[in-house]
């Protein structure tokens, strides 16, 4: 793909700002020009017109764009799915492909100062965040890559949460961690400057908080990295592109009210990824023996450690929900197990397992991650098929089945690319 006299849009409504950007190539450098407008509520009546006068500024139509992005989220419902709608419907009509971002990556990169960490918090009411970070990586394009992708959290649990995460998230002796995002101001009790003077005062584990500005992602930094998706074919076809939501619902129904729910879901506990280690591998085994029919023994697990395989738990509330092991070859990265206890299950812990494998293998420069998967494992299979996986090939008889019969194993492999983990 060249890079010369390239025109590429940009879209973003993940909050109340409708924003438009227009990104065109000049030879390895780009020039950009943007709109951007409040419209709180006038998202759809307000987008297609800026878009067309920013290209009437420019002195082009809209037969002339390579490729439409959007921010994807997460943030306001209406807003994702406006954006979403537009760039699949123009995309569709000009036959050119898409380029979904994540909004909290797109506000990381409006900051300029020299901490090595930001993280992002977005504020999605009902006391509860949208909270992403990002770190910074000279052999990045952005210079910026994912450490942990967008999760729900209470905003009570933002500092905790970073605290916690922060030395998986940095390898110097004293992490350093700069605040950006809008839920700053709009919870200045637990989030403002004396809530982190407070936190880092109670820490003993010398991480450095630090607040940073409200920013929200802008339609330039959605151009931004779309910009360097494109120019690495990281795109997508237009009836592939999704908004992220993070939350899964913003209201209990009445049945779950009547059964003592309150009015609004709760955000999940947050999800602590870290290294397996040799005192994990018993309750690693225990989860894999309660979802597996021919499962991995302890000694399994601890071959695999001494063999260095990538293996991490995810834990929650002080407890291990689930685990996944990879091996990574000099081409591929190979997903050998992921698990989810079943109490756990359906509750974002294997998909947060499987992102951060991914942006394990990405750290590592490897363009693919593969797996084999039982065809009679359809939860399996609709849960890696919904995250990007396709079949690439199968291995007869690869699965013990039991009396001394054997089932097939579906390869299924997913490119990995600047949305996966890495940003």
């Amino acid at each position: 793909m060249g890079i010369t006299g390239h025109h590429l849009l940009a879209l973003e409504t993940s909050s109340s700002v409708c924003g438009v950007a227009l990104l065109s190539s000049e030879g390895r450098a780009y020039r950009l020009s943007s709109l951007s407008h409040d419209a709180t509520g006038e998202h759809a009546e307000r987008l297609l017109p800026m878009v067309d006068e920013l290209l009437e500024q420019a002195g082009l139509g809209r037969g002339d764009l390579d490729a439409i992005a959007f921010g994807q989220g997460p943030g306001g419902f209406t807003g994702l799915r406006v954006a979403c709608g537009v760039a699949q419907g123009m995309a569709f009509a000009l036959g050119v492909p898409v380029i979904p971002v994540v909004s909290l990556h797109a506000a990381a990169l409006r900051d300029t100062g020299d901490e090595p960490i930001r993280a992002v918090v977005q504020d999605a009411r009902m006391s509860e965040v949208y909270a992403a970070v990002y770190g910074k990586a000279a052999d990045h394009p952005s210079g910026w890559h994912t450490l942990h992708e967008p999760v729900l959290l209470d905003v009570a649990d933002v500092l905790p949460w970073v605290r916690r995460q922060a030395r998986q998230w940095a390898r110097q002796s004293t992490p350093a961690v700069k605040l950006l995002g809008d839920a700053l101001d709009a919870y200045p009790q637990i989030l403002g400057e004396e809530a982190l003077a407070a936190a880092a005062g109670d820490s003993a584990d010398d991480v450095v908080l630090r607040r940073g500005a409200p920013l929200r992602a802008s339609a330039e930094t959605v151009a931004q990295l779309a910009w360097h998706a494109f120019q690495r074919g990281y795109v997508v076809q237009p009836h592939q592109a999704a908004p992220l939501y993070v939350r899964d619902k913003v209201a209990y129904t009445t049945a779950e009210r009547e059964q003592g729910r309150g009015g609004n879901p709760k955000a999940r506990p947050a999800l602590l990824i870290r290294g397996m280690t040799d005192a994990d591998v018993d309750e690693a085994a225990s989860i894999e023996g309660a979802v597996q029919a021919f499962p991995w023994t302890s000694g399994n697990f601890r071959d695999a450690l001494q063999a260095g395989y990538g293996a991490w738990v995810a834990c929650a509330e002080g407890r291990i929900q689930g685990f996944a092991l990879t091996m990574f070859a000099p081409d591929v990265a190979h997903l050998l197990l992921i698990a989810v206890r079943p109490d756990a299950q359906r509750g974002g812990v294997g998909h947060g397992l499987l992102r951060h494998c991914e942006g394990q293998a990405l750290a590592r420069g490897l363009p693919a991650i593969i797996l084999e998967v039982r065809p009679s494992n359809a939860q399996a299979l609709a849960f890696y098929r919904n995250r990007g996986f396709t079949q690439v090939g199968m291995r007869k008889d690869y699965y013990p089945k039991g009396r001394n019969e054997r089932e097939d194993a579906l390869v299924m492999e997913k490119k990995l690319g600047a949305q996966d983990g890495h940003g």
